[in-house]
């Protein structure tokens, strides 16, 4: 029964990947003259807005309430330990990043943040790191290195229950799921429980932004999205209006992968 649980488990991760796959093959058919006019940064609205509604109804009636429940039993203190610990973790791929845009004293912050909270905060799960001088900094993704070294976002795309993201960001997310410790647990029940709770944790961090959606959800998301991502790209050169709402959820305002929000 495990092996075939674990089958399963790993069929639909390789069905999420192929979706996912089509919706970039998709961008590349359909906007063929993006180098051209790069003035629209969402050519795939239609597209893109089918997407956004499947991924609100998946959140709407699985994870959100998920996340409600585990907000609601989960003591504030035991909460916020457990989104230190996964915001810890995200410390190993911002430390590489930075080191790939030859920002080394970044990189000396993120890898010192993440041995002191890794040996004496007990995995992250308390933030020891920031009384010493160490404190939490906006984090690097591959998305980010991509952009430094010249490359465009290319076309706004919503990817299946991931959410929002750019034609550079999407296989990003790939590159940067190597350095994250959590996918070295070779245990892949352990590892996928591991990921779940990082999920749930991150949407919780959500909730109480949701009182600031206004409008239209899809182009509020969308705005958001962008202009927190050129912020980061450009080091907090630009102008981030959601920031404190929106980009505290992962500690350190890299890349959600907690849908939507």
């Amino acid at each position: 029964m495990d092996g075939a649980t674990l089958d399963a488990k790993e069929i639909m991760k390789q069905i999420i990947n192929l979706i996912q796959a089509a919706v970039v093959a998709v961008v590349f058919m359909s906007s063929p003259t993006w180098g051209e006019d790069q003035t629209n940064v969402d050519p795939l609205e239609s597209l893109n807005r089918k997407v956004f509604a499947f991924n609100d109804f998946a959140d709407s009636y699985v994870l959100r309430p998920v996340a409600k429940g585990y907000q609601a039993v989960t003591p504030d203190r035991v909460e916020k330990a457990v989104f230190r610990a996964f915001g810890n973790a995200r410390e190993v791929n911002s430390a590489v990043n930075s080191v790939l845009q030859a920002k080394f004293g970044q990189a000396a912050h993120h890898s010192g943040r993440f041995l002191v909270n890794t040996t004496f905060g007990i995995a992250g799960f308390f933030d020891v790191a920031t009384p010493l001088g160490l404190e939490v900094i906006n984090a690097e993704d591959f998305g980010q290195t991509l952009a430094v070294w010249g490359v465009g976002s290319g076309p706004y795309i919503v990817l299946p229950l991931l959410g929002s993201s750019t034609l550079r960001d999407t296989p990003s997310r790939y590159v940067d799921g190597v350095f994250d410790p959590i996918n070295q647990v070779e245990h892949i029940p352990t590892r996928n429980s591991i990921h779940g709770t990082g999920l749930i944790s991150g949407r919780a961090e959500l909730l109480k932004a949701e009182s600031l959606i206004s409008g239209d959800k899809y182009v509020f998301t969308r705005e958001i999205y962008l202009q927190r991502r050129a912020y980061l790209i450009n080091d907090g050169t630009e102008e981030d209006f959601f920031g404190d709402e929106y980009g505290d959820y992962d500690q350190d305002g890299s890349e959600s992968d907690y849908g939507e929000y």
